[in-house]
């Protein structure tokens, strides 16, 4: 018994430590994963808090901007003098165009000594020194915004906009002034809002809050508040005074000199992580008091060598996921890189052939670093990570046009056929790729979603060139040079209900097939980022056509070049083994190129039974990893146990640490990744077969 005891106790400490380990990887694993769902709540939601801002600011400045142009057309009026400046004519003038601008409640024309000359109606005006910036500094275009004031005690606050009209033939000069309600700026804030707790206030950039509210009770100073503003970011969290912790997502409309801010309370945006957090504490407790219970029961059971071969299962079942994953990820990587090999290794023979400086020689460099930018795409596909920080880069559109065209291909839904109209070869744009991949789906996504019973998928890319700007269905598009990208459906069409708020957050017209109304909301989101223009034309049975117009970048990133070093000496002769023939005799013409002789061969079964008859006559082994009949480590391994000194050099779409691990076993000098480039050939060359 005594024997029994003593035996049970290392295995009893074993077991308490290893609880113990095991149940702080839990806590430490479940914290860690609840401090991931926690910024991505924030981060999800601080999305979304923009789009919705940019929305409602853009609301704001449409409205704005009507009564700017309204101002614009008194100007003119005045100017040829069909707009009086006294008198009752003056007043039903006046009267015609506040009827005209749906903001606006009055107007009133001003003198430069501050006196009224006249007015729609006989409503107090605003003081002449409440407006920023000062009546006096006005010329031309500008306009300026005035304190929130009240006509009449406890009546709702008015907001007042100001224009400048010059005197001219005995006319005096003075101001336009129209008074709009306060609340109006706030757009339609109260219908858009996505919850109870959202907040939204308007602010001059001199920090005089003109519309809403953020806390009741600010205690900060307006010129404290205007450097908070002008410090501020598009989203951030922040503390208030009442010890709330908002998140705040600001635009501003610099034209009329204010800031649109828009807040979620951070509480009740994180209810759903804290129950999660309750949930997965409840979970963790229950799986430590099952851990703890386990326990007990192996030691009294004495079952250490099945808990062995338990976590032995355990481990080659996750390797065999791995493995399963590996191969997949190799397969596609080996036939896209395939693509790239060939494209960057002829492409790099070209540019020797190419004179330096010409058309032709800066045409080759785009190739290259085009394939290398796949060549990248790849390398983020294989590594599985799971995002990162959004750098603004040019890169060519194009590419990525081709790429979400490339993975809707295989998941097309029946019926639809998919057209391509990519005219440009050449096309960068300034941005985050990885946003405009996004952009790009998500209208295809949209336009697939609109045609249940089938049809034309269209997408065009092209260069245009637009001489002066254009009022597009959704943006204005200013002069330049751009890449226009459109996305046309032979669906439903849109209605013009619909049209008007298409790009609207949360709208949808697809609740009942779990749409979340956010798909167009983030291609107009990116689209402004890019500093582009969105155009949607329809007609109802006769589909939609989404068109953007992203700026033309001409921006480059220059790659660097190796050129090779001809072997000095005699031909040393190297075998080259790979399924695809055009891939074999590049690889031969590179290493002619380099001083060396070459046999190529596509058989893996064959190139094995030349190599063993002969195996003096090689020096070096080239071979491809994914190959029918016999792979390139399932030929390794068999050469290097025949010629274990014979320099044997594998080429894979896919590395990673199995692959890695897989060549090493196999008897593999060097593992070499595929798009094989020029100077990546040469220095492998120049380690396994150094010359005297």
């Amino acid at each position: 018994m005594d024997d029994i005891v003593s035996e049970a106790k290392p295995l009893l400490r074993r077991s308490t430590l290893l609880a113990l380990i095991i149940s702080a990887v839990m806590i430490l694993v479940a914290s860690l994963s609840l401090l991931h769902l926690r910024r991505e709540a924030i981060d999800t939601q601080g999305r979304e808090l923009r789009l919705l801002s940019l929305a409602l600011t853009a609301e704001v400045g449409r409205g704005l901007q009507g009564v700017d142009e309204g101002f614009r057309a008194m100007q003119t009026e005045l100017r040829e003098g069909r707009l009086p400046t006294s008198g009752p004519l003056a007043g039903r003038v006046l009267k015609t165009h506040v009827d005209l601008m749906p903001m606006v409640q009055n107007l009133w024309l001003f003198d430069e000594q501050g006196q009224v000359l006249a007015a729609a109606d006989a409503s107090a005006p605003p003081s002449l020194a409440s407006f920023a910036p000062s009546l006096d500094s006005l010329q031309g275009d500008r306009v300026a915004i005035s304190r929130p004031y009240s006509a009449i005690s406890g009546a709702p606050a008015k907001v007042a906009m100001a224009a400048h009209f010059p005197a001219d033939a005995g006319r005096p000069g003075g101001w336009i002034v129209a008074a709009l309600p306060a609340e109006s700026l706030l757009g339609a804030f109260s219908i858009a809002s996505p919850a109870p707790d959202a907040r939204m206030a308007v602010f001059r950039t001199d920090g005089v809050r003109l519309a809403g509210a953020i806390v009741a009770g600010a205690k900060i100073s307006e010129e404290q508040l205007a450097r908070r503003l002008a410090a501020m970011q598009d989203s951030a969290v922040r503390h208030f005074h009442d010890d709330s912790e908002r998140l705040v997502a600001m635009h501003s409309l610099q034209q009329f000199g204010i800031d649109v801010v828009l807040t979620r309370d951070l509480g009740v945006m994180l209810v759903s992580w804290r129950q999660a957090v309750r949930l997965t504490l409840a979970v963790v407790a229950f799986l430590l008091l099952v851990l703890a219970v386990s326990v007990y029961y192996i030691v009294r059971a004495d079952t250490r060598r099945a808990r062995a071969q338990q976590a032995l299962q355990a481990q080659q079942a996750r390797s065999s996921k791995f493995s399963s994953l590996g191969a997949l990820a190799g397969a596609v990587a080996h036939d896209f890189n395939n693509v790239l090999a060939a494209i960057v290794g002829y492409g790099e023979m070209a540019q020797d052939a190419a004179v330096e400086g010409s058309a032709q020689r800066r045409h080759l460099d785009m190739v290259i670093k085009a394939a290398l930018r796949g060549k990248t795409l790849v390398a983020r596909i294989l590594t599985f990570s799971g995002g990162g920080a959004r750098a603004s880069t040019s890169f060519e559109l194009k590419p990525i046009v081709e790429e979400v065209l490339a993975m809707l291909e295989g998941s097309l839904p029946a019926g639809i056929r998919l057209q391509r109209q990519l005219e440009i070869g050449q096309g960068r744009a300034s941005g985050d790729p990885t946003q405009a991949f996004e952009a790009i789906m998500n209208l295809c996504t949209n336009a697939m979603q609109a045609m249940p019973s089938g049809g034309a998928l269209t997408v065009s890319l092209r260069r245009v060139q637009v001489a002066q700007a254009r009022i597009l269905s959704h943006s204005r598009l200013e002069a330049g040079a751009y890449l226009e990208l459109s996305v046309a459906d032979e669906g439903r069409g849109i209605s013009p209900e619909v049209m008007e708020h298409l790009f609207e957050p949360f709208f949808t017209t697809r609740a009942k097939e779990a749409g979340t109304g956010l798909g167009l909301a983030v291609v107009h989101g990116v689209v402004s980022e890019f500093n582009g223009a969105i155009d949607v034309r329809s007609k109802l049975g006769r589909g939609s056509v989404f068109t953007i117009f992203l700026p033309e970048s001409t921006d480059t990133d220059d790659d660097g070049q190796l050129a090779a070093t001809p072997a000095a000496g005699a031909p040393q002769t190297v075998m080259v083994i790979d399924d695809d023939p055009d891939l074999v005799a590049m690889v031969e013409e590179m290493l002619t190129d380099m001083g060396y002789s070459t046999v190529g061969y596509t058989e893996s079964p064959s190139a094995l039974q030349a190599l063993l008859a002969e195996p003096q006559r090689y020096a070096l082994v080239i071979t491809d990893e994914v190959m029918p009949s016999l792979s390139g480590t399932a030929l390794a391994q068999v050469v290097h146990a025949q010629l274990p000194d014979l320099p044997l050099v594998l080429l894979s779409g896919y590395g990673g640490p199995l692959m890695a691990a897989k060549a090493t076993a196999a008897g593999v000098s060097q593992l070499m990744l595929k798009p094989l480039r020029r100077e990546e050939l040469v220095q492998v060359m120049e380690e396994l077969l150094p010359r005297a």
